[in-house]
């Protein structure tokens, strides 16, 4: 029985296969002590309530493809993979099923609702790890970490004692982020800055002196119950004259001051401003300079509380309704103006953030962003793909402000400081003093030694920000602080592949931790991707609704064919990409034509193996140099510079470039030509010439799936291991990648048969202008007054016989062309002329006839349009898919009339 592939590929059946024989035999499990160069990448861990999104998959894939193609070229891979434990969506979650059983996490208890969570997070935990898997990446399943596993704890509790201990973690009162929903302070990063259409209220604030008053615009009224101050910029001469006044604050009786302070801008509203620095990250920052008193207006839930008046008790929205409607009945409402404005929301309570002054938490950033500044401007460690990304990176750097790390949550890593409560009488106050420890053991012992041994200890109920524990994410999952073998021979790791909205967040946070726990970088090189964009080159999100679900298009088309398609849309690393949908039918043609191409390969993989009379590439042997033919020197040096061109372009992050070469290469070069050019010799009597042709197809192609195995991994393992016939013991995703034989690299020679394909294609486009039928052999005429063209034609002649249909006997190449005899079609490649002569071939009248019917046709069709879209009724009123229809219509259409005057021109 032969040897061969299935009629049809199933990448469904084909890609499961693998998948599970991957992990079965623990094919990407690192191993520390073998040999070669590390190679390690830490998977940026998804949230562990997630499910697989377009970018997650598109992240995924060009992490994979890296780390494929490093491993084949015999670098000591690992890459590491795991998730992160989400406090806030996991805690929302819980709080969701509690308040479906009638009760909530108080009622509960702390003990209890870690047990719940625990349990979800076994049952359900899993998804995106299992979702991953169907993507096909290469990491160690046996490595596989969770931000909050014992490792992981350990080095989270280690790293806030020690920044603890050295004074680089404090606690202190101020503004932060405020999700009334959650109720809990939320990073920079779990805020969503929505555009909304919303007002600017125009308020009187007399001026207390009775002079006059001045005016002040907010989108935020409730909050001038909290206002201390009125400010100007200094440089406003509308405003000098009143600097040092006070005014009356409206509802609130309150004298404050009018200041000047260069962070007003002239040109917001009146260029005079209320300031709130208990509700406003730029008033806070006056108060601070100013000395202002912080007068909190705001509950925790988002109520209004006593230091409102009369609208205490009244939830945010309906106070700011009620203030307006109070101060427009007092005289003080000059007018309200419609105002489009960002407006901050908790990415996952999704209601607006409120700053809010709080008691909470705080990192020192001046001090660990030093060390990486040092490391940036000396080393430029990190090395940033794209470079524009640097300097981005670097002015996060320079203006970070100390990192709030405390939330107000259950489920995280609680903060491992206790308060010594029985100092001040039982209750948690800003003045309480405390101990932190890494156990409670060790607390208990510290608290006795400093307070006696009567103190009472409660522990901090708030946990750390999931950012804290992700910033340690490079070294602890390789087991620090422990110095274990994983850490000395993995890390620093080689590359971060993250997307450019979290540089500061998740990048800037981990070289800074690195750095001053490790004492270096913890990535050789960040490279940063682009976005995935829908088919309207938007981009996708939740709140738009237009996310495009991978796992569908997997499930339609295969991962193979999705992975090929991101990889090969990058156009430029950092670039986005753009993917076609049709969400009436669930279809994306640029994900369908990776599939032509997957089939495409797999359909000459399969005429491969038909004609190499079951051997494999090793029992052909490679071919002799000697014995190799025109067509096969012309392949060998095509594979060797396109070998030669992958490596260039994925070692500088060409990624996009990268696959586009291999798909021309391969779909053009190999498929198209060569497989062609040899077919005669396959089926020839010349047994030299047929096994040459044999193992130049079997090299070839077994070098096409090692090329390809980084951006197709599924299909280019089932065709290896079908074409070697290897054995369960080994595979395609450990094999060597294809290294450059540059004595095979023949520039003129690539260039002859770039002349040899051109007239081969003209002959084809000439004889389907002609509508001759294949089997027809014709004559043809190739002039070229170059001795070399003609000499490369010549030596090119049984190819262009064979190809074009061209008899022997009829094949003329010559330098002059006579004076012409008869009537002939004629085109062009470079500077050969390329002609048919029509005699006997076809009835020139005849064809003319029919071209000259379809060109008044296509004329009649282009004077319809073009009278259509002149009508102005047609253009306004009519749907836009109908108008932009005729506008491709009538293109077309033109087209057509411009291809048929040239084939009448010719004729």
């Amino acid at each position: 029985m032969t040897v061969n592939l299935p009629s049809q590929y199933d990448p469904t059946e084909t890609e499961a296969k693998w998948q599970q024989y991957w992990e079965d035999h623990h094919v990407f499990k690192a191993d520390p002590d073998a040999p070669g160069e590390p190679y390690c990448v830490v998977i940026p861990p998804p949230n562990v309530t997630g499910s697989l999104h377009m970018g997650h998959a598109f992240e995924s894939t060009l992490i994979d493809t890296l780390v494929r193609y490093q491993r084949m070229q015999g670098r000591n891979t690992l890459w590491l993979p795991g998730t992160d434990h989400a406090s806030i969506a996991v805690q929302a979650i819980l709080d969701k099923q509690l308040k479906a059983e009638g009760t909530n996490r108080h009622e509960v208890g702390r003990e209890k609702f870690l047990e719940r969570a625990w349990k979800w997070k076994v049952e359900s935990g899993g998804k995106i790890a299992n979702q991953l898997r169907r993507l096909g990446v290469s990491v160690d399943w046996s490595r596989e970490r969770f931000t909050m596993d014992e490792g992981l704890s350990e080095a989270v509790l280690e790293a806030f004692v020690r920044l603890h201990d050295e004074g680089l973690i404090y606690r202190g009162h101020y503004l932060v982020n405020w999700c009334p929903e959650s109720q809990s302070a939320v990073s920079d990063l779990e805020v969503e800055q929505k555009e909304v259409q919303g007002h600017l209220w125009h308020f009187r604030y007399p001026l207390t002196d009775g002079s006059g008053y001045v005016e002040v615009a907010t989108t935020r009224p409730e909050t001038m119950l909290g206002d201390t101050a009125v400010a100007v910029n200094p440089e406003d001469d509308r405003y000098k004259s009143i600097i040092g006044k006070t005014v009356t604050l409206p509802l609130m009786g309150r004298e404050i001051p009018i200041i000047a302070d260069e962070l007003v801008d002239r040109e917001f509203g009146t260029g005079c401003v209320k300031v709130t620095p208990a509700h406003d990250p730029n008033d806070f920052e006056m108060g601070e300079r100013h000395q202002l008193p912080q007068i909190n207006i705001m509950n925790k839930d988002g109520s209004l509380n006593e230091n409102a008046g009369e609208f205490e008790g009244q939830d945010r929205f309906e106070a700011r309704k009620n203030v307006v409607k109070r101060l427009e009945e007092k005289g003080f409402l000059v007018k309200i103006e419609d105002y489009s404005h960002t407006v901050p929301y908790s990415d996952r309570g999704k209601v607006p953030v409120e700053p809010l002054m709080s008691t909470q938490w705080f990192v020192k950033i001046e001090p660990l962003a030093q060390f990486a500044l040092k490391c940036l401007d000396d080393n430029n460690s990190p090395d940033f793909v794209p470079e524009r990304w640097r300097k981005v990176y670097r002015d996060w750097l320079v203006n970070l402000k100390d990192w709030c790390i405390s939330r107000q949550l259950w489920w995280g890593h609680q903060i491992p400081a206790w308060y010594a409560v029985s100092e001040t009488n039982g209750d948690i106050t800003e003045k309480t003093p405390l101990v932190v420890a890494k156990t409670n053991e060790e607390a208990w012992k510290k608290a006795k030694a400093k307070f006696g041994e009567e103190v009472e200890l409660v522990r901090d109920p708030d946990v750390l920000d999931t950012w804290f524990s992700s910033g340690l994410w490079p070294f602890s999952t390789m087991g620090w602080p422990q110095q274990t073998q994983d850490l000395e021979t993995y890390y620093p790791t080689a590359t971060l592949v993250t997307g450019f909205d979290i540089i500061f967040f998740w990048v800037a946070r981990m070289t800074m931790m690195a750095g001053y726990f490790t004492g270096e970088m913890p990535f050789k090189d960040v490279y940063i991707h682009g976005l995935v964009r829908d088919e309207n080159n938007k981009k996708m999100s939740k709140s738009s609704g237009n996310g495009i679900d991978p796992l569908l298009l997997i499930n339609k088309y295969g991962s193979d064919s999705l992975r090929y398609t991101m990889v090969r849309e990058v156009a430029g690393a950092g670039q986005d990409i753009r993917l076609e949908y049709d969400r009436k039918k669930d279809e994306s043609t640029s994900v369908e034509a990776s599939r032509n191409f997957t089939n495409k390969m797999w359909n000459a993989a399969r005429f491969v193996m038909m004609n190499l009379d079951e051997q494999t590439p090793q029992q052909l042997g490679e071919p002799e140099t000697a014995q190799l033919e025109l067509a096969d020197r012309w392949i060998l040096s095509r594979f060797n510079r396109t070998v030669h061109q992958t490596c260039e372009y994925v070692d500088r992050y060409g990624l996009g470039e990268a696959a586009k070469g291999l798909y021309e290469f391969i779909w053009g070069d190999f498929c198209d030509w060569y497989i062609e050019l040899v077919k005669p010799r396959l089926q020839g009597d010349d047994s030299q010439s047929k096994r040459v042709a044999q193992q130049t197809l079997a090299f070839v192609l077994e070098g096409i799936l090692k090329l390809l195995h980084p951006f197709l991994p599924h299909i280019t393992e089932e065709i290896w291991h079908t074409l070697t016939q290897a054995g369960e013991e080994t595979c395609l995703a450990i094999q060597s990648y294809p290294r450059v034989d540059e004595s095979s690299i023949d520039r003129d020679l690539e260039e002859a048969f770039d002349l040899l394909i051109g007239a081969i294609r003209t002959l084809r486009n000439l004889r389907a202008e002609l509508e001759i039928k294949p089997g027809v052999r014709i004559a043809a005429i190739l002039q070229s007054e170059s001795d070399r063209e003609r000499a490369i034609l010549t030596q090119g002649a049984s190819y262009i016989e064979n190809l074009a249909r061209v008899s022997q006997e009829k094949l003329t190449i010559t330098g002059q062309l006579e004076a012409e005899s008869e009537k002939t079609i004629a085109g062009v490649v470079g500077t050969v002329q390329v002609l048919i002569p029509l005699s006997g071939v076809v009835d020139i009248d005849a064809i003319r006839a029919k071209i000259e019917r379809r060109l008044v046709k296509a004329e009649a069709e282009v004077k319809s349009y073009t009278n259509r879209l002149s009508n102005s009724n047609f253009v306004n009123k009519a749907p836009v898919d109908v108008v932009q229809g005729a506008r491709d219509a009538l293109a077309e259409a033109e087209t057509q009339v411009s291809i048929l005057k040239e084939r009448l021109s010719r004729l």
